[in-house]
Parts: structure tokens; sequence; C-alpha cells
């Protein structure tokens, strides 16, 4: 294993059937056995410090963190009330909460910390976390994902959280709450007959585990966008928990990459993938895109057709 500040990254994903009904689908069963083989994994490290990236918390303005102390309610699923209730208790680090903020900010990013009792913890963090730290050994910090946040702005708040990870000396795991393919089941379907939505999205998701099981995991981040086009996923789902796990654990192959499981939980691509860094393994290649340090806002590439003589259709620069 490389001598890293981040002993591990996992992929996992949100929805509450694994949790709270893996009975009821051989499928959902494996997805939580392969939960209990994350946490192990996390326990067999000196991590201090979980990193949750949820796609299940959108954000609008800027980038939000969980710092209350001990957030605490009684949960019902808003897809899947039919599940029953869920009671959870979990454990933030505040002050690591704060510290991300400030190089967030120090970054160019808009972020701010939400600390107040009663704040609607996400589907996807509060399985993740009774999953992977039931018994709250190791604090956490939760970060939203920002719908409108671009290529540049997602790297940059990946950078920031691991400026955050390396100013405090913690040894940190990254956890990161999304599916692959992302279409939900519309009609009502008997559990045990449970698939993946589309053939398409199921190649593609497969194309994706071959990838991440090869520790190819800046190859999948920059390969995000073709997903996101051929399975038809929406875009805070798909490409961005890869750029955010990428640039928290660095922007490289080098990783062994431990495939736990990959079933289909009410349609979606739902896998369990553990990155752990390495000294060699696939290797570094060359990328296709640039890669930011600040955020200085959206580029405004329309602005471009709109100078004298850079116009799509000015004598010499269109057809």
């Amino acid at each position: 294993m490389r001598d890293d500040n981040v002993r591990k990254g996992i992929l996992v994903p949100g929805l509450p059937h694994p949790l709270m009904c893996p009975e009821k689908n051989e499928g959902w069963q494996r997805v939580r056995d392969a939960y209990d083989k994350a946490r192990l994994e996390i326990e067999e490290t000196d991590a201090e410090i979980l990193v949750v990236y949820s796609t299940f918390w959108p954000s609008i303005l800027g980038h939000q963190i969980q710092a209350f102390p001990e957030p605490e309610w009684t949960f019902v699923d808003e897809e899947f009330h039919d599940l029953g209730s869920i009671e959870y208790k979990f454990r933030m680090d505040p002050e690591f909460a704060q510290l991300a903020v400030d190089k967030c900010e120090a970054r160019g990013l808009h972020a701010r910390t939400v600390s107040y009792y009663g704040f609607p913890i996400d589907t996807g963090t509060i399985v993740a976390l009774k999953l992977l730290n039931p018994d709250n050994r190791i604090p956490a910090i939760v970060v939203s994902s920002n719908m409108y946040a671009n290529r540049a702005e997602s790297i940059v708040l990946g950078k920031s959280v691991r400026d955050a990870i390396d100013a405090s000396g913690k040894k940190a795991a990254v956890v990161v709450v999304s599916a692959l393919s992302n279409k939900l089941h519309t009609v009502e379907i008997d559990p045990k007959e449970d698939k993946i939505h589309s053939l398409k999205d199921h190649e593609w998701n497969l194309k994706f585990l071959e990838y991440l099981g090869k520790g190819r995991l800046e190859d999948v981040s920059q390969l995000s966008r073709q997903f996101h086009d051929e399975a038809r996923v929406p875009k805070v789902v798909s490409f961005k928990p890869f750029w955010i796990m990428a640039s928290i654990m660095g922007q490289n192959n080098l990783y062994e990459g431990n495939v736990l499981a990959y079933e289909p939980v009410w349609g979606t691509g739902s896998a369990v993938v553990t990155m752990t860094p390495a000294e060699d393994t696939a290797g570094d290649l060359e990328y296709d895109e640039d890669d930011p340090e600040f955020y200085k806002g959206d580029r405004e590439v329309l602005d471009f057709y709109d100078q004298p003589g850079m116009g799509p259709l000015e004598e010499g620069n269109g057809n």
C-alpha cells in the first residue's frame, strides 16, 4: 500500500433496501454483505475521519458540509416509505468540517457548514454510515453534491477537502455514495425479479467496474461524461462522484481496486467498490482535460462568439 493520508476510497450505493430488507432479494443481500466487507477494510486501516460525499444530498448554492456534532432523528425514505423507519445517531467532526470550509474558501469556492438539530440527513448518508460505521467509531463529515457545479468546481472541491485532510494530519477514508446507472423502476415489482433497468445501462456499468477493478480511478473520472451520455443518468449522480473521489484521493491510476458487489437495486446499478492507494498498478496516463487548482467562476464560453470576427458564421470561422 502506498503511504497516503487517504487510506481508502469506497463507492457505495445509497438506496435503503440493503439496509432495511436485504432478505427480499439475493442481490440486495450480496450488496449488504459487500458493505460488511468494506466496513472491515476500513477498520483494518488507521483512518481517523470519514469523508462522505453523497449524491443523495443535493445543494444549489455553493457547498455544504455537515458539522452538527451528533445528528439524531427517525427517518423515513421519501420514495420507499413502505420499508419503515430508520433510527440514527451519528458522530460528526465539527472542527474538521470548518477546516474543510476554510480550505474551500481559500480555493475560491463558496462553502458553509450546516449545524443544527433536525437537519434532514439524506438517505444515502444514513445507509452508508449505518453500514460502514455502525458504532460511530470514526467521526465523519458529509459533503453535499452541488447540482450545478461543473468539472472544474468539482475537482477544486475535492482538492479543498484533500487540503483539509493534509492540514489536519488525520488519516482519512473517503466514502462516495452514488449509483452507477440510476434509472429506477417506475412500477411496482416483485423484489425477487429486480434487474438493471436496461441492457445498455448494464454494459456501461460493467465497463466502469472493469476500470475500477484495475485501479484506474483517473481514467474513470475522465470517462465519466461518456458514461453520462450513454447511460443517460443525471449528472449529479454519474460523473461528479468520480471527479470528487479522484481529486481527493489523487488524480492517477495508482490504486488497487476491489469490486465487492454489483447488483440491481430497484433498477439501479448498485456497486460496492474499494480503492486502496498502491505503489504500482495501472500507472499514469496522459489526460485530456486541464487540472484546475482554484475556482474562478464559470467560464463564459458562449461569450467567445460575441467577439467581432469570432462568431461561428463569420467569414473564415465557420461553414
